[in-house]
């Protein structure tokens, strides 16, 4: 891959990682490195302490890093969890969003408890809301933008009529 997201986080990195990598199929810790004496008046982090963590969720390769509390997520980056049956979404949505803010949650957007922002979205998505019927995605918009968790089969409904 070419493109790897790096996600800053205070010092929670180790835990996000491990919370991330429990959630996803196909994940796993691909390498750590830890801070040293070099730097410490910029970085501020003991040394040995873990400075970043490669890894990668359902084979997609990420950086958690440890970098302070200088930045913070918001909703102008998310994470697009693309689900092919309810099943899915349900499981997504429920781990995910486990300590999260849920005044945070619509229309199949969560923050975790990390604060990252996250769509939980039917992979049948775009072939609802798109294609020549403007009245089936506009019905399908109107009953997305009443939900937090997606519910395939009520958007499939709405499409309908």
């Amino acid at each position: 891959m070419r493109i790897t997201p790096c996600l800053w986080f205070d010092d929670q990195a180790e835990q996000a990682v491990a919370f991330y990598t429990a959630i996803f199929a196909n994940s796993k810790i691909t390498d750590i490195s830890r801070y040293g004496e070099a730097g410490k008046e910029f970085h501020g982090k003991p040394p040995g302490s873990v400075m970043t963590i490669a890894f990668e969720l359902d084979g997609q390769p990420y950086i958690a890093l440890n970098g302070g509390p200088l930045f913070h997520f918001s909703e102008a980056l998310s994470l697009q969890v693309n689900c092919d049956t309810q099943a899915e979404i349900d499981h997504f949505w429920e781990h995910l969003s486990a300590g999260g803010d849920p005044a945070a949650q619509q229309c199949g957007w969560l923050k975790d408890k990390f604060g990252l922002s996250w769509q939980i979205v039917p992979r049948a998505l775009p072939a609802l809301i798109a294609g020549g019927d403007s009245g089936k995605g506009q019905r399908v918009m109107a009953a997305l933008m009443q939900m937090k968790k997606l519910d395939i089969a009520a958007l499939q409904r709405a499409g309908q009529g």
